[in-house]
């Protein structure tokens, strides 16, 4: 800590880090022990970040993050989606496809930013606010990958028809970018990938996760 910064608002964002990390929610007890500070200065933290809907405690007593973190994040999307298009244009021009930002929400995958092709004769249409099942489409699939930590593959997934007719998707993972679960991908119409693409996204997500760091 320096002169400059505030050690009770440290304390309180490394709360809701330790919450954002876990699943199954955190007690006092487990968060005086990770923080190194006594329970008492826990229960004010908490009761701060549950004025702000921040935190919620269940019926068990143990805390976990709150709705209120959701409309917090409501403003990421459009500070993500700046940060990627540059990536994003320069691989649709490439590939001459529909490139596509995806973001994990919930149990779906949500396109945030599609850039189309300005030289092709067609392209598909792919808008932002899509949303498909993570276990459906390149881009889930690239994700659910990276989670499991398959990280021996050609670092990239590929499908077919799975959310469109005719149209075959490849996707990468972001890696490497703290609190951000995603993927950059191309969707295409053709009955399979050419060799060049799956490397490109790859390429595509690396830049894109360099640009959000």
């Amino acid at each position: 800590m320096t002169a400059e910064t505030s050690q009770t608002l440290d304390r309180g964002l490394r709360v809701l880090k330790l919450l954002a990390d876990t699943d199954h929610g955190l007690t006092v007890t487990e968060l005086s022990t990770r923080l190194g500070v006594n329970r008492t200065v826990v229960y004010r933290l908490l009761a701060t970040l549950e004025q702000h809907a921040l935190v919620r405690r269940d019926i068990g007593g143990r805390a976990r993050v709150g709705l209120g973190v959701l409309r917090l994040g409501r403003q990421v999307h459009p500070l993500v989606r700046e940060a990627a298009l540059p990536a994003l244009r320069s691989l649709a021009e490439d590939i001459g496809a529909t490139a596509h930002l995806t973001l994990v929400d919930g149990t779906e995958a949500l396109a945030v930013a599609v850039v189309e092709p300005t030289w092709t004769d067609y392209h598909v249409a792919y808008r932002a606010g899509f949303r498909h099942p993570l276990d459906r489409g390149a881009a889930g699939r690239a994700i659910l990958a990276a989670r499991r930590g398959e990280g021996d593959g050609p670092g990239y997934a590929l499908t077919h028809g799975e959310l469109e007719a005719g149209a075959s998707g490849a996707a990468a993972p972001l890696l490497g970018v703290l609190g951000i679960e995603g993927s950059v991908g191309v969707v295409m119409l053709t009955d399979s990938i050419p060799d060049r693409v799956g490397p490109r996204v790859v390429e595509a997500a690396k830049e894109v996760a360099d640009a959000l760091r």
